[in-house]
């Protein structure tokens, strides 16, 4: 009786450290984001100056057991921010998101990689000041930046949105306030 209690106990442990062991798992369809799980990006706007700073952090990371990625950001330090939940929706056979902000609209669009960048639509919700959709196109750049040009349709024209390259900085933290 004693070695049975035994031998339970070292099989528990045995299985407990193999599962600590395992790398956690990602949604395969989740896979154009991976290269991103675990940073913090920070990038300036094109625009941007010394007197009128626009700089964005961006942190990634797995959620959901590996089924969702999260992406939570701010512009200047909690002047403006979101979440976004990247999840594989299988009946639109796509990877869907929904962006929350801070403001009072939100998106829900698409993203797929084409050509080897991240090609975004999104459509808006709410109050975004005549913004009606949104389309982006993120692409990886030597030395782990990443290039992200946004348009916006407002009163019916695409109108250019933003623009920005971000770089891995492991000092900066995305604000909420």
């Amino acid at each position: 009786m004693k070695n049975s209690k035994i031998h339970a106990v070292v099989f528990i442990l045995a299985a407990a450290l193999q599962g600590m062991a395992e790398e956690p798992s990602l949604n395969p369809h989740l896979a154009l984001l991976q290269p991103l799980l675990g940073k913090s990006m920070k990038g300036e706007f094109i625009g941007s100056t010394p007197e009128k700073p626009i700089v964005d952090v961006q942190h990634w990371e797995r959620a959901l057991n590996g089924q969702a990625v999260r992406m939570t950001h701010s512009i200047n330090n909690g002047f403006y921010g979101g979440e976004t939940i990247f999840v594989w929706d299988e009946k639109k056979q796509a990877v869907v998101f929904y962006y929350f902000t801070t403001e009072t609209f939100m998106t829900t669009g698409t993203i797929k990689e084409v050509e080897g960048r991240l090609v975004a639509s999104e459509a808006v919700t709410g109050d975004a000041n005549g913004i009606t959709e949104v389309r982006s196109t993120s692409e990886f750049q030597p030395g782990g930046k990443l290039h992200v040009k946004a348009e916006y349709l407002k009163d019916g024209k695409w109108t250019f949105g933003h623009e920005a390259t971000y770089a891995e900085d492991s000092t900066a933290r995305v604000v909420f306030r």
